[in-house]
């Protein structure tokens, strides 16, 4: 069985801060857009969405034409998010913030002296971008604060990382390791 190359554990706490950040702005963003609108409230009820008239007490995603949803700059910022984590399931190597780690912020430290798998780090991502993905696609179906509630569940879970090194995904992956459902290799039948 061959080797896995090992990782400088400072990267995926780099790249977690960075996915942190734009998770909290696409919170905040979500949480201000359509997402959490009444749509019969304040600036929402004003707009010209459809023929339809509105239900008193009605969440103005449940009602808006898909394209007002699409338009939403927390979903925006949500799906770049998405694609990020999807590049980061892909070719974490070619990931922009892993590339821009190893470029630009890894020189300027000192060498490295804890390394780790690379798998873990590889799930959160895929983690992440269920989360986000679940978020969207609710989002696109007009279900009311899927899209701040996942915004703010991948939020909590990069901040963790970021700030403290916990890696939820990573422990994630190591309980499905344990349970021999992900990461190793079963014997072939001879």
């Amino acid at each position: 069985m061959p080797e896995v190359q090992r990782i400088d554990v400072r990267g995926p706490r780099f790249a977690a801060s960075l996915t942190a950040v734009l998770l909290l702005i696409a919170t905040f963003l979500s949480l201000i857009g359509i997402a959490t609108a009444r749509a019969d409230v304040g600036w929402f009820a004003y707009q010209p969405l459809s023929d339809q008239t509105f239900v008193p007490g009605s969440w103005a995603v449940s009602s808006a034409p898909i394209a007002a949803r699409v338009a939403d700059p927390g979903f925006l910022l949500v799906l770049v998010i998405a694609a990020l984590f999807l590049w980061g399931v892909v070719s974490p190597r070619t990931a922009p913030w892993g590339v821009l780690y190893r470029r630009v912020v890894q020189p300027r430290l000192a060498p490295a002296t804890e390394f780790e798998d690379p798998r873990p780090p590889r799930f959160a991502q895929g983690v992440g971008l269920f989360v986000t993905a679940v978020g969207l696609l609710l989002h696109l179906a007009g279900v009311p604060w899927a899209l701040p509630i996942a915004a703010a569940a991948a939020f909590l879970a990069a901040f963790l990382n970021a700030a403290f090194g916990l890696c939820l995904g990573c422990q994630l992956y190591l309980l499905l390791q344990r349970a021999g459902l992900i990461g190793r290799r079963r014997p072939s039948a001879a």
